[in-house]
């Protein structure tokens, strides 16, 4: 199994998943393009380093890149590997190019059209060359989710009998007995003072997290709530700076001289070991990002049976809360009562933000308003988890990888 690293991340997350249950079939190797993020999911299997550091200009990179292909195919001689799975795009092309023993699969966890991180010379080269060119090499791309499969093949040219699709599956006992740890009493003494709304996952670009301060500032003008983060990322000063523009009092975990009392409105609680503990008692889970792909984090919520209002954001959202539906051609303008939770307009759309970011606190308002209302859509939303446990959907890699090595 292939990674560029082993650092935060909901595909390392779900890297590990694979890797623990893999384990219990075959024979395991980890590779990664380098250690320098640590291991902060270990699985137990053989993990190795191909020791290739990122960064620098054009000529490193492409140095570098030679340097992994060289490494792997190194790697897949000396094991001399039946099949090497790989988990997000560089190293999926490492997979690709590296050649040696044993079959290709690749994993693919999001959408490539969406992805704003995929921009500028080397994000068209991604989308016009390596993309196209390549991924028909595999002998089998399995999606996280059902919506990037006419991704691939509409936008990227990708054959249509190389693609299936197996969702994420999730620890649900696990994740529910997590849910029930104690707050402390600092903790409690905030859920326990208004409504919360709880958000989590990397602060970055691609979770959206912006527009959701401005939506929660005007829902507190209608009533009184607070807005817990849970999670760390590159935008931090840029949220905590844009929540104080928005006159909401922010607190943040990193500073050392606050204290952790009800008087603030938004609080950044940074990375925690056990975050359903914060997730479980919450009000409502809130989930603003402008493109995913199964995410873990709405899964982890509606485990933990909190009623969840999410942007219909490709890919993911609409596959859980409303299966029976397929993804609109236009972005939807208006709050969707889905089976299983709230779809939402997404956050990122200029012409239209100031109307998308009224439908949520109107949203917002209208559900903490109704108690009975919560109750359904949590119990709805724990429902549908029963539908991704690790015993219902994990056969179906075992099923796949066979059928690979047979072919």
């Amino acid at each position: 199994m292939v990674i560029p690293n082993l650092g935060l991340g909901g595909a390392q997350r779900v890297f590990h998943d694979h890797s623990v249950e893999l384990a219990k079939h075959y024979a395991v190797t980890e590779a990664v393009f380098n250690l320098e993020g640590g291991d902060l999911y270990p699985s137990g299997n053989p993990v190795v380093s191909l020791d290739v550091q990122g960064g620098g200009g054009l000529l490193a990179k492409m140095q570098n890149f030679r340097r992994r292909i060289s490494g792997l195919r190194q790697l897949r001689e000396r094991l001399q590997t039946a099949v090497v799975i790989s988990h997000l795009e560089g190293a999926d092309y490492v997979n690709l190019l590296s050649g040696g023993p044993g079959k290709t699969i690749l994993c693919v966890h999001g959408s490539k059209l969406h992805d704003a991180n995929i921009r500028g010379p080397v994000g068209w080269l991604r989308k016009n060359v390596l993309i196209p060119r390549l991924y028909n090499r595999a002998d089998k791309i399995v999606t996280v989710s059902r919506d990037i499969n006419p991704e691939l093949i509409e936008g990227f040219g990708v054959k249509p009998e190389k693609l299936i699709t197996i969702n994420n599956f999730f620890e649900v006992a696990q994740i529910e007995k997590k849910g029930r740890d104690p707050l402390s009493a600092a903790e409690q003494a905030i859920y326990d003072s208004a409504p919360v709304l709880v958000t989590s996952g990397r602060l970055a670009v691609q979770k959206n997290q912006a527009p959701l301060l401005d939506a929660f500032a005007a829902l507190l003008k209608r009533r009184p709530a607070k807005l817990v983060f849970v999670g760390d990322g590159e935008l931090r000063d840029e949220l905590t700076l844009h929540a104080q523009q928005l006159g909401l009092r922010v607190y943040e975990a990193w500073d050392q001289h606050a204290t952790l009392t009800p008087e603030y409105d938004v609080y950044f609680l940074g990375l925690q070991q056990n975050p359903f503990k914060y997730i479980r008692p919450a009000a409502l889970f809130v989930f603003p990002s402008a493109w995913e792909g199964f995410p873990m984090a709405l899964g982890e919520a509606m485990i933990c049976a909190v009623p969840v209002v999410t942007t219909d954001c490709p890919t993911g959202p609409r596959e859980m809360l409303a299966p029976s539906t397929t993804a609109p051609n236009i972005p939807i303008r208006v709050a969707e009562r889905a089976e299983f939770g709230m779809l939402m307009p997404m956050l990122n759309q200029h012409a239209s933000l100031v109307d998308d970011l009224q439908v949520w606190t109107e949203t917002l308002d209208q559900l903490l308003g109704d108690p009975a209302m919560l109750e359904h859509l949590g119990q709805l939303a724990a429902q549908r988890m029963q539908d991704f446990t690790r015993e219902k959907v994990f056969g179906q890699w075992v099923t796949v990888i066979d059928s690979v090595l047979k072919s």
